[in-house]
């Protein structure tokens, strides 16, 4: 089971959604498409499914050409960020409802809706109507109706997004066992690099209606194919500045370390994560900064501080003070360094 793209453009009013995109999606695979707001996570998503047409292009499923075909002859569920139930359905009636469209049984019926509501903890709640639920309870619900169908296309647009942190969480570590050994497509959007990381499978890059990379989600995020990638996959966004390299010697001020990279200027790239306020390892370099910005929220400490004539941001676990306008030591990870030519492309350093 194959879903391939070819080529497909979405022009709404001499206004391009989507440039010219190509891609082949597998059975069995979660693809997350990661993007800001606005870089056409959706509207992709919805010509994947049908519910939009592309400009140009042609959408294949399993080899055969489903780009005319309407949305309510393809076998997908898709999920939005805004919830959406029958509002006058029980929560076990709105689980139930595509299975009874597909006439099963009702003991198979009432096995699976029972199955899928203890693992989206909607047991209690399946005698209740949508308007006597939370919101994140409606948003359980329309994820179990989702799930509960075998679509050959699951589409979930920030499925999470509205849920409480501790079901958010625990439903992203659940979400790859659910479609263990099924024969199903998955497609993810989200805007979060952290999200992306802890789904897995595959990733989409997506900028402003482009495709900037795609393929196994840790690959490209170790190896991003440039400083664009990087950026998507960062949040807050890369911190960067210029580094010389000379006889295997890189040097940043007055620090130096050992790469392999040929003699010439690069771009230094190291994600805020990877910049502490403590040297925890012995593989950690000290820089100086001053700080222009400190926050504490909850258990992370975020701060924005002016390296040489760059601004750099530190996220770290814990609680650590700062006083704004100080000049103060931070710790780069050697290891987790990205290193990029004059054309920001990629090098293994």
């Amino acid at each position: 089971m194959t879903l391939e793209l070819q080529n497909i453009e979405k022009n709404v009013e001499g206004s391009q959604h989507i440039y010219p995109t190509s891609l082949v999606l597998e059975k069995n695979t979660i693809n997350i498409l990661l993007g800001a707001t606005l870089s056409g996570k959706t509207t992709l998503m919805q010509l994947m499914g049908g519910i939009e047409k592309p400009t140009q292009g042609k959408i294949l499923f399993n080899g055969n050409d489903v780009t005319k075909v309407s949305v309510q002859k393809r076998n997908i569920s898709m999920v939005y960020q805004q919830f959406i139930n029958y509002p006058n359905f029980t929560v076990y009636e709105n689980i139930a409802s595509p299975l009874r469209l597909q006439k099963m049984e009702e003991s198979v019926i009432d096995q699976k809706v029972q199955e899928i509501a203890d693992l989206l903890k909607l047991t209690p709640m399946l005698s209740r109507k949508p308007n006597e639920l939370s919101g994140g309870q409606q948003q359980r619900t329309a994820l179990a109706r989702a799930l509960v169908k075998d679509s050959d296309l699951i589409l979930l647009d920030e499925p999470f997004a509205n849920l409480d942190f501790k079901l958010r969480e625990e439903l992203r570590e659940e979400l790859p066992k659910m479609f263990e050994n099924k024969n199903t497509i998955v497609v993810y959007a989200t805007t979060e690099p952290s999200e992306a990381l802890l789904l897995g499978g595959n990733t989409v890059l997506l900028e402003e209606g482009k495709v900037i990379q795609f393929g196994k989600t840790q690959e490209i995020y170790r190896r991003p194919f440039n400083i664009k990638s990087a950026n998507v996959f960062s949040d807050p966004p890369l911190n960067r500045t210029q580094i010389s390299v000379k006889n295997n010697i890189a040097t940043l001020d007055s620090v130096s370390w050992n790469v392999s990279l040929q003699d010439g200027e690069y771009t230094l790239g190291i994600r805020p994560h990877h910049v502490y306020p403590k040297k925890n390892n012995e593989k950690f370099f000290e820089i100086t900064g001053q700080v222009s910005i400190a926050e504490i929220s909850g258990s992370e400490t975020l701060v924005h501080f002016k390296l040489k004539e760059n601004e750099w941001v530190s996220q770290s676990h814990g609680v650590h003070n700062f006083n704004l306008g100080e000049t103060t030591k931070f710790y780069i990870d050697i290891s987790k360094c990205l290193y990029f030519d004059n054309q920001g492309a990629f090098i293994n350093g």
